[in-house]
């Protein structure tokens, strides 16, 4: 096995696997497996409102049914606080990150004062001092403070790509007002203390690669290598997600559903096996990273 390919699955426990987190899940799988290197299961559990009692369990039932074998234990983010913690309390000794009192409606509103499309944050909590003995306070967000610069990189799938943060993102989020950490921050501590240095996920998470490069350089953490998969789109053009009722994987249908997932990764027509495992393996030995599209799938 070589031990210098880390690659990992991180689901959210907030409702069943579709053919989208298929996708996601075989790709990372067979790519670690293809470069002889260990594949990581890690619950991104850090938002309870959202979550779904007993759904962590689910996706692992899954997974294994999938013949998606994970190594080592399953991590929980739920279990990683301490870990997020010193993170934020590292960047706070440096002066990196601020508190911030504004509300999503005042960034909306100041962005689009700003001419700009989307919720870029204007800074303008940046000079405020927290002003902690105020019991009446509410509690703030925390963001990193980013510099006027292009940070790019060369995505496996989709090439070159690149962000200048303080125009298209401005100071992120963190740590959020109402007490749960950012996915921005957890992703990247995670990835750290897992050795993760090769990650194969969809391309919704491509504009924050950007942010997560920028915050693992101050916090002194090596980049990994990115690869950002072509997204599933159902017949109205829409992503396959649990928001837009994606429909969970049928069990009965591991060899159909593997095999159609394997076809949007650019491999060709599997021979015929007597189970999931062996279509994976077969995938391994035909894996070819620069196959797949780099635009969104329909599928039918």
């Amino acid at each position: 096995m070589n031990s210098f390919y880390v690659g990992r699955f991180a689901p959210s426990p907030t409702g069943h696997l579709h053919l989208g987190s298929l996708l996601t899940a075989v790709a990372s799988f067979v790519d670690a497996r293809a470069h002889g290197g260990r594949w990581l299961v890690r619950m991104e559990d850090l938002d309870p409102p959202r979550e779904v009692p007993g759904m962590a369990d689910d996706i692992l039932r899954t997974l294994t049914a999938f013949g998606l074998h994970w190594d080592g234990e399953v991590v929980y983010q739920s279990q990683r606080h301490h870990l997020y913690r010193d993170a934020l309390n590292q960047l706070r000794r440096r002066d990196l990150v601020y508190p911030c009192f504004c509300s999503r409606k005042t960034v909306f509103s100041e962005a689009k004062c700003m001419g700009v499309d989307g919720p870029v944050y204007s800074g303008r909590c940046a000079a405020i001092a927290l002003r902690s003995t105020d019991k009446n306070q509410k509690s703030p967000a925390w963001r990193l403070r980013v510099a006027n610069q292009t940070v790019g990189f060369d995505d496996g799938i989709v090439g070159h790509y690149q962000q200048n943060l303080d125009h298209d993102v401005g100071d992120f989020v963190l740590l959020r007002a109402d007490g749960y950490w950012a996915y921005q921050l957890a992703v990247v501590v995670d990835d750290a203390a897992q050795g993760v240095n090769h990650i194969v996920r969809g391309q919704d998470l491509l504009v924050s690669t950007p942010r997560q490069i920028y915050l693992q350089q101050c916090l002194g953490y090596a980049s990994a290598h990115y690869a950002h998969l072509p997204l599933l789109t159902n017949d109205q053009g829409q992503k396959w997600s649990k928001q837009t009722h994606a429909p969970a994987l049928d069990l009965h249908q591991q060899e159909a559903l593997l095999r159609q997932v394997l076809h949007y990764l650019g491999l060709p027509p599997a021979p015929e096996v007597n189970h999931p495992t062996d279509l994976l393996m077969w995938a391994q030995i035909h894996w070819h990273l620069t196959r797949i599209p780099a635009a969104a799938i329909a599928t039918h």
